[in-house]
């Protein structure tokens, strides 16, 4: 039997994060609780989660200090929970690496569905699928490798989390196209992904800082429509 995945829920409210525990067991999830952000760093290393729920109102550390911290060491998927739905703090949220950001109160079966969406579009580093060919993208000073999900930039291994690799990754291996943000939104997080298309550009915003433009290539934008991997003759 597969083992199954492994969910840990940080939250301050035990009451919310045993209901969520709950709907996710019943998914055939295994759950970890901790109720504060100190608690996190430890539970990376003893849980190994393959995803973390993470309320942003946390005694102590927050959960936009908690998700840089992990951010900094692990590629793991951040969903962040929060009453707070005001476009300034779920774009704060995805700048600092969430992947998904679900406000309070939630629906019990939208907040599973986004857990799986989530879950299903990671790829883990390390894992390499078998009888599979290596989809890698390469350019002058740039290469971009979805196989073991690596970027080295002028001769260094550029750290990012899978959806922003994955988004590098799409528009660099259809040079010159120009995709609009719907598009890239279906392609990268999936149809069932519930969000705007500022998400794009927040990421895409963080590649930039990350991949500067380079005298062959660049990500260009395309004002009113979307982005394009342009690459120069």
């Amino acid at each position: 039997m597969a083992n199954r995945q492994k969910i840990l829920i940080v939250d301050d409210d035990n009451n919310i994060a045993e209901l969520i525990s709950l709907y996710l067991t019943k998914e055939c999830f295994e759950t970890l609780i901790v109720n504060d952000g100190e608690s996190v760093m430890p539970a990376m290393e003893d849980f190994f989660p393959n995803l973390i729920l993470l309320d942003i109102m946390l005694p102590g550390i927050d959960g936009y200090q908690v998700c840089r911290e992990v951010r900094a060491k692990y590629s793991v998927p951040i969903i962040m929970l929060s009453a707070k739905g005001e476009i300034f703090d779920k774009v704060l949220g995805l700048e600092l690496g969430a992947d998904d950001y679900i406000e309070k109160p939630f629906d019990s079966k939208e907040l599973v569905a986004r857990v799986k969406a989530v879950i299903r579009r990671y790829k883990p580093v390390n894992v390499i699928p078998e009888n599979s060919n290596d989809k890698c993208v390469e350019y002058i000073d740039l290469s971009i490798n979805l196989t073991n999900y690596s970027v080295i930039y002028l001769g260094k291994n550029v750290d990012m989390p899978p959806k922003e690799l994955e988004l590098l990754y799409f528009l660099a291996a259809s040079p010159n196209h120009v995709f609009t943000r719907e598009q890239l939104l279906d392609q990268i997080w999936g149809y069932e992904y519930i969000g705007d298309t500022r998400t794009v550009d927040v990421h895409i915003k963080r590649l930039r800082e990350k991949i500067k433009d380079h005298a062959n290539w660049k990500i260009s934008t395309i004002w009113g429509i979307g982005y394009k991997f342009e690459v120069r003759n």
